[in-house]
């Protein structure tokens, strides 16, 4: 591995965490909806994040969360109690890792291995606690901090700044291609996890290296 990587950093929700392990929630509280909503809903979320970025116009991830779940009920025709919006909303803070997680953020030899999120502290920190993770993680990071959402650049600065390191000797790993192709426009080696062999979006800065899961991480770091 080149000894002159300091950091590899990960992106949370869709890159270690499984957004859509809120299915299972959403389709006992609306039998027959639960992909439905969860697609509606995650979709949603990130509309508005960028939305209130370009406005300028700050909300923490929880409160966005929150709006996204409530526009996406009432677009689908769900009656979404004050319980149902509880349950799902702790859905969040318990999202299940996807499976290759728990084994090859352990296997990574490097300096330290740190979170950068959209998600707010309170929602990340009980994430990572739920799922077993905490003593993997030298930081776990906020857009709360410079209260603006990714792809700003201000937001990858947030690891440079903590981490007291070079841009190039970070590596940042997002399953969102606009979350990498951003990493990398800030001048960060990203990779993007491309799960569902997507398309990539037509942006001006490709990520350094595709991966098809995390599983293929270790190599990929050697290799650099």
């Amino acid at each position: 591995m080149n000894k002159a990587l300091h950091a590899v950093v990960f992106d949370a929700y869709g890159t270690l965490f499984d957004v859509h392990s809120v299915i299972g929630c959403c389709e006992q509280l609306f039998p027959g909806q639960g992909e439905s909503l969860s697609r509606v809903w995650r979709s949603k979320q990130l509309e508005y994040t960028w939305l209130r970025s370009l406005m300028g116009r700050y909300q923490d991830f929880e409160s966005v969360t929150r709006a996204a779940l409530t526009y996406s009920c009432k677009t689908l025709g769900l009656a979404l109690s004050d319980r149902a919006g509880q349950l799902l909303m702790q859905e969040y803070r318990q999202l299940r890792p996807y499976s290759e997680v728990p084994t090859v953020l352990p296997s990574l030899r490097i300096g330290s291995l740190t979170i950068l999120s959209n998600g707010s502290p309170d929602m990340l920190h009980a994430l990572v606690r739920n799922a077993g993770l905490e003593s993997l993680f030298h930081a776990v990071l906020s857009v709360d901090a410079v209260r603006v959402f990714k792809p700003h650049p201000s937001v990858y600065q947030l690891i440079v700044d903590r981490l007291g390191a070079r841009r190039e000797d970070i590596v940042f790993v997002s399953s969102n291609y606009w979350d990498a192709s951003g990493a990398t426009s800030f001048g960060l080696r990203a990779f993007w996890v491309n799960r569902t062999g997507a398309q990539p979006d037509e942006l001006s800065h490709a990520p350094y290296a595709s991966l098809s899961s995390l599983d293929e991480l270790p190599s990929a770091l050697a290799a650099l």
